[in-house]
């Protein structure tokens, strides 16, 4: 059996007093998501007096649910110390996970999951007559 390479995630961090500015890129995932969340620990520790994280994901590639799980613990870190969390350039895709997940307003990321028209051509056109539906339908009952 051919082992599969680990999935990569590239954490660089940009401090500042009291800011720090973490560039993630590549795979936040199952495998990587400790990875991050150490990394957020390590920010913490180095600053005590750190008022504000940005998130920089303009190189995010993937995002799975311990990823969003992760942003997750980061942003109930952030939170808990009353440190202002900002998430920048997310990809189309993350911007629609949050949307999809109704957690887009805990990491500034606008109500319609800021996805513009490349995100809307993603999805494609909705078929004549269907109505807009943002979660499954309710199942039938009985």
């Amino acid at each position: 059996m051919t082992e599969r390479p680990r999935p990569s995630l590239t954490l660089d961090v940009e401090a500042s007093p009291g800011a720090v500015r973490l560039r993630v890129a590549g795979e936040l995932d199952y495998d990587t998501s400790d990875q991050f969340v150490e990394r957020f620990q390590e920010c913490l520790e180095a600053d005590p007096t750190l008022r504000e994280l940005a998130l920089e994901c303009a190189g995010l590639r993937v995002c799975d649910s311990m990823g969003v799980s992760s942003l997750l613990l980061v942003h109930r870190g952030t939170s808990a110390r009353g440190i202002r969390l900002s998430l920048e350039n997310p990809p189309a895709f993350l911007s629609r996970i949050l949307y999809v997940t109704g957690t887009g307003h805990l990491f500034g990321v606008a109500a319609d999951g800021a996805r513009g028209q490349a995100g809307r051509a993603e999805e494609g056109p909705r078929p004549a007559g269907e109505p807009y539906r943002s979660f499954p339908p309710s199942a039938p009952s009985g």
